[in-house]
């Protein structure tokens, strides 16, 4: 099969095609023709040989967590049933035509729903789910999302608006500030403001110029910034770091103004939870309550292009793998 290797840290050159052998399923186990993979920003992060003491990848390796696919063959003690269901789940190196799944990880696709959608969900769907579970975001919150453009941060922007919050998003430019707007944002702030904090503090009103929650996941001096936006015993989300680093926060000054923090262990779920958060992600889109954005599709072949994409930042939303 056709597989994308990382052969050395590095830039995204050091991700080329490779044929490897088919994965052969265990007891318990299926085998997924993929359709679609995900790519996410941390992985090219990982590629370039950052963050090793977090996720101890060694070249060469596949990389990728999440697929989108049909069940192609079942391993011994497998339930016949999941034989040709259409399903997402994350796998270890999905970078690859084919990869093998405990049965039990399993998430069916639901009826009307294409895989390519499912795909850009697997990943961003379920963190964006389980972050607005975790800072429980309701009406009466005022909610600030840094990169509010990319994938995950359109997907904060569509469910915060949901739950009747005020939205006030951040991103980079125009084009992208107008779809932040047009995703339920109630107000935008361009990110290349140098005193886009006080544009912030203005959009997201009240007597303080706060947010009871702040979604950030840009990390970095922004994230730093973005911290000083939150209320006094407001929730502060660190989940994301494509800056290089996530978002300093000195906890004793949290813990002085009551602010709750959370971070990236926060959004490691057991697989019940990931399972039905899945579940709920794939549900909201096949109703038409959530939809991801898709920047652009790249061959396997091309996974360097579409990681030199992700860095690039240039474009906005997801960008994803075919098969």
């Amino acid at each position: 099969m056709l597989a994308a290797q990382v052969k050395d840290f590095g830039g995204p050159e050091m991700l080329v095609p490779v044929d490897l052998p088919d994965p052969v399923p265990g007891p318990g186990e299926v085998l997924i023709d993929v359709a679609y993979a995900d790519t996410i920003f941390v992985e090219t992060q990982v590629r370039s040989g950052w963050g090793r003491e977090y996720f101890g990848a060694t070249p060469p390796y596949v990389p990728g967590g999440g697929v989108a696919g049909v069940v192609a063959a079942l391993g011994p003690d497998t339930p016949a049933d999941r034989l040709g269901r259409r399903v997402v789940s994350f796998v270890r190196g999905s970078y690859a035509q084919r990869a093998v799944a405990p049965a039990s990880s399993l998430t069916a696709v639901p009826d009307g729903l294409d895989l390519l959608t499912a795909a850009a969900l697997v990943h961003d769907g379920v963190t964006a789910t389980g972050l607005l579970e975790h800072t429980a975001v309701g009406e009466t919150d005022r909610v600030l999302i840094t990169g509010a453009s990319g994938g995950m941060g359109t997907l904060l922007v569509q469910l915060a608006h949901a739950r009747g919050a005020r939205v006030v998003g951040l991103a980079r430019g125009e084009a992208k500030l107008a779809l932040v707007r047009e995703l339920g944002a109630d107000e935008v702030v361009d990110a290349t403001d140098p005193d886009w904090p006080s544009r912030a503090r203005h959009a997201l009103g009240g007597t303080d110029g706060a947010a009871e929650v702040v979604l950030d996941g840009v990390g970095g001096e922004t994230g730093a910034r973005a911290f000083t936006l939150t209320a006094d015993g407001g929730r502060f989300s660190a989940h994301g770091a494509p800056s290089g680093g996530f978002a300093a926060v000195d906890p004793a000054e949290a813990e002085l103004r009551g602010i709750t923090l959370f971070g990236i262990a926060d959004v490691q779920f057991d697989e019940p939870t990931l399972r039905r958060l899945t579940a709920s992600a794939l549900t909201e889109a096949a109703q038409g309550r959530l939809r991801p954005v898709i920047g652009e599709v790249f061959t396997l072949a091309r996974a360097a292009d579409a990681h030199a994409a992700v860095e690039g930042r240039g474009l906005v939303g997801k960008v994803l793998l075919r098969m």
